[in-house]
């Protein structure tokens, strides 16, 4: 482990550290009131930034394991390169910016902060992504994601981009928002019905839509380089839940 001079930053070299002690300098750096650390050559390592007591900057040279940021509550996290699934599991606060792709379940029961993916995502972005007091969860995806995105979705903000996408060409995940109870789905280009959960509406944006709009695609730009002007002149639609129990018939007596 090495230190920087003036600007507090921890250097770490983690090929070869075993998750369990990675995580356990994190938590020893953290309580140190370290403000920024950097992680070079990670493979594979699991749980990085959970319970941690304080917030930190956590920089990411390499591929970080499953269960990124999981529980995360106030830590920020910079990925240079792909992260692994179930990123931001149950995250309640801070931000996690990937530099790259992304896997499955990816804001898994998240209830609040941001989550920023510059690629595509696997399956079930999104899952069960819920409201808490004041919180209220952030997904922004630059590519395009697989099926079941948006799944049971109870709150929160899910943007998917499809900046990849060729002119007129559809996103191709299926089953979006299935179960979808809550929050809402901003989506750049178009889908099919058939591609929708049963419980899905679509609409056009109303200006409070673009204003979440604008503010958090101009967050995703400035992140990953991008100018904020050229995505928005792709045409957005709004997903949202047609109702508030859409299974609450099958226990009703």
């Amino acid at each position: 482990m090495a230190k920087s001079g003036g600007n507090s930053v921890v250097k770490i070299n983690a090929s070869g550290v075993f998750y369990r002690e990675l995580n356990a300098r994190l938590r020893d750096i953290a309580s140190n009131d370290a403000q920024r650390v950097e992680l070079h050559n990670v493979c594979g390592q699991r749980y990085i930034g959970t319970d941690l007591d304080k917030p930190i900057e956590i920089e990411i040279f390499g591929t970080p394991g499953n269960d990124l940021g999981a529980f995360m509550d106030g830590s920020r996290v910079i990925v240079h390169g792909n992260a692994q699934d179930g990123c931001g599991n149950t995250m309640n606060e801070g931000e996690i910016i990937v530099h790259g792709h992304a896997g499955d379940i990816i804001g898994l029961s998240a209830r609040g902060g941001k989550i920023f993916i510059r690629d595509d995502v696997g399956y079930r972005a999104g899952i069960h992504m819920k409201e808490y007091g004041d919180k209220k969860p952030v997904l922004v995806i630059g590519g395009t994601a697989q099926d079941f995105l948006g799944e049971y979705m109870a709150g929160g903000i899910l943007i998917l981009l499809g900046l990849n996408l060729s002119a007129g060409e559809h996103h191709q995940a299926k089953y979006i928002g299935t179960g979808m109870h809550g929050g809402v789905i901003y989506l750049r280009g178009s889908v099919e019905d058939y591609q929708l959960g049963q419980e899905v509406g679509i609409a056009d944006l109303e200006e409070k839509d673009y204003q979440i709009v604008r503010k958090l695609v101009g967050e995703f730009a400035a992140h990953f380089d991008y100018e904020p002007a050229t995505i928005l002149e792709g045409k957005f639609i709004k997903l949202y839940p047609r109702w508030l129990r859409p299974y609450g018939r099958l226990y009703a007596y």
